[in-house]
């Protein structure tokens, strides 16, 4: 992924885990922005790049505040696909268990992305 497009996309994201807020694909596209053709593919791609960045990183997944506005509040089909394949969950991608999977995710990232920066030491 494009170190530029990754972190306008990390910058968009963190303060809406800091207000434990999700947004749909089609609003963080116009957000970051990631032009047209495919911009919701595009976007996808990315969000599946960044998971995979704090999976390995042993972070928890900031990319589970984009949802889907097709099935509200939750990600769609390639979020839970990409957890099984990162050994995270085992499950349908649709329905209770998967909404159960997104919602321990999102609290996960809430809590770890939400938390309010250490702060400075006093200078003098």
């Amino acid at each position: 992924m494009d170190p530029d497009f990754a972190a306008a996309l990390r910058a968009t994201l963190v303060p809406l885990a800091r207000a434990r807020r999700t947004i749909t694909y089609r609003d963080l596209a116009a957000r970051v922005p990631v032009p047209p053709p495919h911009s919701i593919h595009k976007l996808t791609l990315a969000l599946e790049e960044l998971m995979r960045e704090d999976h390995f990183a042993d972070r928890p997944l900031l990319a589970a505040l984009a949802v889907s506005q097709t099935a509200p509040g939750i990600p769609g089909h390639g979020f839970f696909h990409l957890l099984a394949e990162l050994g995270r969950y085992a499950g349908p991608d649709r329905g209770e268990t998967a909404a159960a999977a997104h919602a321990a995710e999102l609290a996960q990232a809430f809590a770890y992305w939400g938390a309010d920066p250490e702060p400075e030491p006093d200078r003098p």
